[in-house]
């Protein structure tokens, strides 16, 4: 069953890296070039920057999934939960660090994901 998780792990990993390296070539990064901008998107250099992020974080997400399911499958029954939470904390952290930092703190989900990381994690460093 293990190396059936890691399989599962390596797809997922692989799947955020097609999502956001084509999606960005071939969807995100025409879209929001200067030629093709249209409404908001024309208007609003923030739309842009929330676009770009929310389409990357589906990445990150995956990406987090990913290493769940490796967790599980390299830490045994007695340490899955602690490696769940760890990696569902870190997805969390990760996710907030990339809203702060790509919206410079004007988009207000980066508080939420980055107290959900720490509320994560509570129990494995309790």
């Amino acid at each position: 069953m293990p190396s059936a998780l890691i399989a599962a792990a390596v797809l997922t990993a692989l799947l955020g890296l097609a999502h956001s390296w084509l999606g960005e070539a071939r969807l995100i990064g025409p879209l929001l070039a200067p030629d093709q901008r249209a409404g908001l998107l024309a208007k609003s250099a923030f739309a842009r920057a929330i676009l770009r992020f929310a389409w990357h974080l589906t990445s990150v997400a995956w990406w987090g999934l990913a290493a769940i399911l490796a967790a599980v499958a390299l830490a045994g029954p007695a340490a899955a939960e602690t490696a769940t939470l760890a990696a569902i904390g870190a997805t969390l952290a990760l996710s907030g660090i990339i809203v702060l930092v790509t919206s410079r703190g004007r988009h207000l989900a980066w508080p939420v994901f980055l107290a959900a990381a720490v509320l994560a994690v509570l129990p494995v460093v309790a």
